[in-house]
């Protein structure tokens, strides 16, 4: 039965795929949802049983069939089914179902309805079969899958160029991260010869220090990419510019957190490397902080949103960094829910006042849209930290993870970027739903959205809010701790036991959360001159983090626009001046013979006679002058 299931996870969604791409336009139309979001609902079950059949402690390791045997190059396509990758495949399949539900409202009447459900179900079974592979080029396949998936669905209004534009940057700025990670794999099999996880893992300890570091940083450089890590973040607050159930599905609880996955699946390559640890601490850190500063003073509800994503995404890589394997993967399980749903009630906000996206011209809206309000406010107070909450056990247990492995300095960072969080948020839900109305027009048209829409909120806000007592207790021993151990056995720290400086720390953590609420509340309630007065005050570094720290700037000048320089002086120099100079050069010459031999085509006999005649006589010349 598990072997039905781990193909019947991916395979639905790639028949609804085919079916609804094929035949959506013509026969299905505004139907179109009804085979897609089945085929997602029955793998979103079939996800439930595997992890319900791992935790009873069964596992599966499947070789399908041999996909290539060339020389020693072998790979099969096989599955791999452990505690890992049940818990992936729930949090995918859970938000994946959900935002393939609430697509039903949002994209009502969109011309490409038929087109959109058929890219969701393709990203779906992309990322299903990225989770179940059980070797490395499998998962570069997927990886690859995944990227397309997300360049269809960024841009999928195509016709609005910031969209194709955004598109466009995504996929670029991801083939420079999976350039590293394709050689990293191949480094794998040049010093190794398999692929296989298992082939890999059992041999890590033989592979040379330099050889290992090499293979993990190339291996990370595809995750910085694909899970939007300094410096290759840029693209993902572009990736707002699709559809908000591509955010969320995409941007916030799946395909981002492929890189965190594969990290965590090569743990006991990266357990061999201190450097690379470092590195992968020093990143998450570095980009927790800097995302984070640039969400505090963004308008844009969406932006504000990617940017936190891109922090708590450095949150997870920091945790792994320092070891704290089955910390940084409860940070990804409670993010995902909340996350997503924080971006579906983005979407819902935005469905309400006919698709304005700047909070500037919102404010008040808290009794026009309750239940998008309500659930909001849970996903917000998530993300914060707030006791109790999802976030609260997950932020908890990353930096006690920080903490407690020696790294201090990562755990200040940590918690300066957590007030951050919690400020940026509720100056979110200030901004948006309390205060006056700012554009009474905007206001006067508010309403709440459909059902469709709203019942995967509220479906969402449970695990937002349940979900940390339910794997996060005890703290340091948690379900999800004794969960996934077996995963991480070979790679875990010595044992901590919780004591009361944990009971401290975790309540500093709380504290830090509830202050930067607090201070939210001054700013945007008690006192809303106070922004306008603070910005004015540190002048250069509000202006830097509005403008994002100019990163995009930068790269245009260092590598597009010289790219792009280069480019027109190879076609105006090389494809202008020497190819086709060339090609028309040769054409104007036979042209001139041309033109010098038409005379002789007269259309007289006797002309053509006497040249045949002249002919002979060169000949009989030619033949005397050798045989005198």
């Amino acid at each position: 039965m598990m072997k039905t299931a781990v193909l019947l996870i991916p395979l639905l969604p790639l028949a609804s795929f085919i079916i609804t791409g094929l035949f959506g336009k013509r026969y299905f139309k505004e139907k179109s949802q009804y085979l897609s979001v089945a085929a997602v609902a029955v793998s979103w079950l079939l996800s439930i049983y595997l992890i319900i059949q791992v935790e009873r402690g069964e596992e599966l390791s499947w070789q399908v069939y041999s996909w290539i045997a060339a020389g020693k190059f072998k790979v099969d396509i096989g599955f791999l089914v452990d505690q890992l990758t049940a818990v992936m495949l729930l949090v995918v399949s859970t938000v994946g179902f959900m935002v393939h539900v609430y697509s039903i409202g949002y994209m009502k009447g969109d011309g490409g309805y038929y087109r959109f459900f058929a890219y969701l179900n393709l990203f779906m079974f992309s990322m299903f079969m990225l989770i179940l592979g059980n070797n490395f080029l499998m998962l570069y396949v997927f990886w690859e899958a995944v990227g397309l998936c997300s360049y269809l669905l960024i841009s999928f209004w195509y016709t609005k160029q910031s969209a194709a534009n955004a598109g466009t940057k995504a996929f670029l700025v991801n083939r420079v991260g999976d350039f590293g990670f394709g050689l990293g794999i191949m480094l794998i099999f040049v010093t190794l010869g398999t692929l296989s996880y298992s082939g890999v893992f059992e041999n890590a300890g033989r592979i040379g220090s330099g050889t290992i570091t090499a293979i993990c940083l190339l291996l990370f450089m595809g995750a910085m990419g694909k899970s939007a890590q300094f410096p290759l973040h840029v693209w993902l607050p572009d990736a707002m510019e699709g559809p908000t159930p591509v955010s969320s599905l995409i941007h916030a609880a799946t395909m981002v957190n492929a890189g965190v996955y594969m990290v965590a699946r090569s743990s006991p390559l990266f357990h061999q490397s201190h450097t690379a640890m470092f590195v992968v601490a020093l990143v998450g850190t570095f980009t927790a902080i800097f995302a984070a500063s640039i969400g505090l003073v963004q308008n844009d509800i969406k932006k504000v949103l990617a940017y936190s994503t891109v922090s708590q995404l450095g949150y997870m890589f920091a945790a792994l960094g320092v070891g704290a394997w089955a910390a940084g993967m409860f940070h990804l399980v409670a993010h995902g829910f909340f996350k997503g749903l924080l971006f579906l009630c983005s979407g819902s906000v935005i469905h309400a006042v006919s698709g304005e996206q700047d909070m500037r011209k919102m404010g008040g809206l808290k009794n026009k849209i309750k239940i998008t309000y309500w659930t909001f406010v849970i996903g917000a107070l998530a993300i914060s930290g707030f006791p109790g909450l999802a976030g609260f056990w997950s932020k908890d247990s990353v930096l006690a993870g920080a903490f407690n492995g020696g790294y201090w300095y990562f755990w200040l960072v940590g918690l300066i970027a957590a007030f951050m969080t919690a400020f940026y948020m509720f100056r979110l839900i200030f901004m948006t739903f309390h205060g006056k109305p700012r554009d009474v027009e905007l206001y006067s048209h508010a309403h709440e959205s459909p059902r469709s829409m709203t019942i995967p909120l509220i479906v969402l806000a449970i695990p937002s809010v349940l979900i940390g007592l339910v794997l996060g207790l005890p703290p340091e021993d948690g379900h999800i701790d004794r969960f996934l151990e077996p995963v991480f056995e070979a790679v875990k720290g010595e044992a901590h036991h919780f004591g009361a400086l944990d009971v401290g720390l975790m309540a500093l953590s709380a504290g830090i959360g509830l202050a930067g609420i607090f201070l939210a509340w001054v700013f945007y309630i008690k006192r809303p001159e106070l922004p306008e007065k603070a910005g004015a005050h540190v002048g250069v570094l509000y202006k830097a983090a509005l403008n994002k720290y100019w990163i995009d700037e930068i790269y245009f000048a260092l590598f597009i626009n010289p790219v792009r320089a280069l480019g027109r002086g190879l076609w105006r120099w090389v494809d202008v001046g020497i190819i086709d100079g060339f090609v028309n050069g040769s054409a104007r010459f036979f042209r001139g013979v041309g033109m010098v031999l038409r005379p002789a085509q007269s259309g007289k006999i006797q002309a053509y006679m006497f040249s045949m005649l002249l002919g002979l006589l060169a000949l009989l010349l030619v033949y005397l002058a050798l045989t005198i």
